[in-house]
């Protein structure tokens, strides 16, 4: 019965992952909002039901992998070790990311994952998502300080600092790879921008740039 169960959930599993790269490949020819999802599915030979009962809407095809990572900022800060601040652990959280090249920092120049960030960028609908997922992605974590004894306002500004930062080293990482450079190339950069940009969270602007 096990082994049956198992080889069921795998079926299940290829279906989605059928499903999946067939609606990016005709999201990448045809662009998002030129593709049907009865187009897709009529593609994979489901039914559009089918389709929907994998992923709840058409911008789930596309964002899916990006879902997984709603809560990571939340669960950096909640895992953390006795004694270390939010934003340290988040720092060696990222730069731990960077060093693996991982699609979430923005440094990976994997077809699959370079496709999925042009598609997002190009398509409104999938921007909104995006925002939407970050905006999410916040509050837990404002959520999470406030459970450690943060006020609310506290929270929320502590939130917002740490996810700016996480979000401008993606966009930089993301802009030199756009420039034609490999990640393994841009790493050193991308781990001294993340130093300076974790260290700047840490201490403050200060006088920087105080004009004489």
């Amino acid at each position: 019965m096990t082994e049956e169960l198992s080889l069921r959930e795998r079926k299940k599993r290829e279906t989605g992952r059928i499903i999946w790269t067939t609606a990016l490949a005709m999201f990448r020819e045809r662009g998002f909002d030129a593709v049907s999802v009865k187009e897709i599915a009529d593609a994979v030979s489901v039914s559009k039901m089918t389709v929907f009962n994998y992923f709840p809407t058409k911008e789930d095809l596309v964002m899916h992998p990006m879902a997984e990572h709603i809560d990571e900022p939340m669960r950096v800060v909640r895992d953390r070790p006795s004694g270390v601040t939010p934003h340290a652990a988040f720092r060696a959280h990222f730069i731990a990311a960077l060093r693996r090249f991982d699609a979430a920092t923005g440094l990976n120049a994997k077809p699959l994952v370079r496709d999925i960030q042009q598609l997002v960028t190009k398509t409104p609908t999938l921007m909104m998502r995006m925002l939407a997922y970050n905006g999410l992605g916040e509050r837990m974590l404002a959520d999470q300080l406030v459970s450690e004894g943060a006020t609310a306002a506290t929270a929320e500004i502590m939130a917002g600092q740490i996810m700016a930062t996480r979000n401008v080293l993606i966009h930089l990482n993301r802009g030199t790879l756009d420039g034609g450079r490999a990640p393994a190339e841009v790493l050193p950069e991308a781990i001294v921008n993340a130093e300076r940009a974790f260290d700047l969270l840490e201490n403050g602007l200060g006088d920087l740039f105080a004009r004489p």
